[in-house]
């Protein structure tokens, strides 16, 4: 155990999601040796992001005024509502340049064992929109995970009532990738979403 600062920031690093005590160690032996202006620019932006990021009134994105900039584009599509589970599902979309309607962030997925079910996710949220807003087609954009599996299910349930059309984004085999290394729900996958060429 080292003293002091250098501690406090290795166990503080460490308690961030998917850094390890040899990451959160070499994190912080770099901003040791990083001059004084870069570790303030590391700082000064983990402030600002819990000053001034707040999450859309409307769809849950991450946003710095009332709504993100994807509810605020007249240019997107309102009768489509993509329906993920969390902000970096919808940037990961985003990229893709494909999706040009509106999103809807549940804000996890369904765990019984994590005790999260849909009273914990935005569930309500996204039926009051529904009831408010033109909505003619669902797309559930759900990891696929057991869990996204569960929320993706309850969804297509719970939508099923709705005059609305509900699919699944497709899911199956990633470019560059070896049939040998795929698993069966994979391959599965890959087969019942094939399409003729």
């Amino acid at each position: 155990m080292y003293e002091g600062p250098i501690q406090d920031v290795i166990e503080e690093l460490g308690r961030l999601p998917g850094v390890g005590p040899k990451s959160a160690q070499r994190i912080a032996f770099h901003l040791l040796n990083v001059e004084r202006a870069d570790a303030q620019r590391l700082a000064d932006a983990i402030v600002a992001v819990k000053d001034r990021v707040r999450f859309c009134a409307r769809c849950f994105n991450v946003a710095e005024a009332e709504e993100c900039r994807i509810c605020r584009d007249a240019r997107r599509d309102p009768r489509v509502l993509c329906v993920v589970e969390e902000p970096r599902d919808l940037m990961a979309i985003e990229k893709t340049s494909e999706f040009r309607g509106r999103y809807h962030v549940l804000g996890g997925a369904i765990s019984p064992i994590d005790g999260v079910g849909p009273e914990q996710l935005r569930v309500k949220e996204l039926m009051a929109r529904l009831g408010e807003e033109a909505v003619e087609e669902i797309v559930l954009a759900m990891s696929p995970n057991i869990e996204g599996e569960a929320t993706a299910s309850y969804l297509a349930r719970t939508l099923k009532a709705m005059d609305l059309r509900v699919s699944r984004i497709a899911s199956g085999l990633p470019v560059g990738g070896d049939l040998e290394y795929a698993d069966e729900v994979t391959l599965g996958r890959a087969f019942a979403g094939r399409t003729e060429v």
